[in-house]
């Protein structure tokens, strides 16, 4: 799960955080979200898909975070680089 949550943001209880999701600083997140979407503001509302749904649907595929330490570290260049 690559999730980035933004200074005292608040996150209700029973609410779903999709991978890659960015929570805005302060945002207060009452509903789920999203996997790869951005949020911000009170109550949290969708600023932007971080990127295209073909690209989302292959991040979720690939799961990069899953691997095995060794395989993300022989990886590293193609993933900073995003050629995975």
């Amino acid at each position: 799960m690559d999730v980035w949550i933004g200074y005292e943001a608040v996150i209700l209880a029973g609410v779903t955080i999709g991978d890659g999701a960015i929570i805005g600083t302060r945002a207060v997140v009452t509903k789920d979200i999203p996997p790869y979407t951005i949020v911000g503001g009170v109550p949290a509302k969708e600023i932007r898909k971080r990127f295209s749904d073909d690209v989302i649907s292959r991040l979720l595929a690939l799961r990069w975070w899953d691997w095995p330490i060794e395989k993300i570290w022989q990886s590293i260049q193609a993933i900073q680089n995003g050629r995975l």
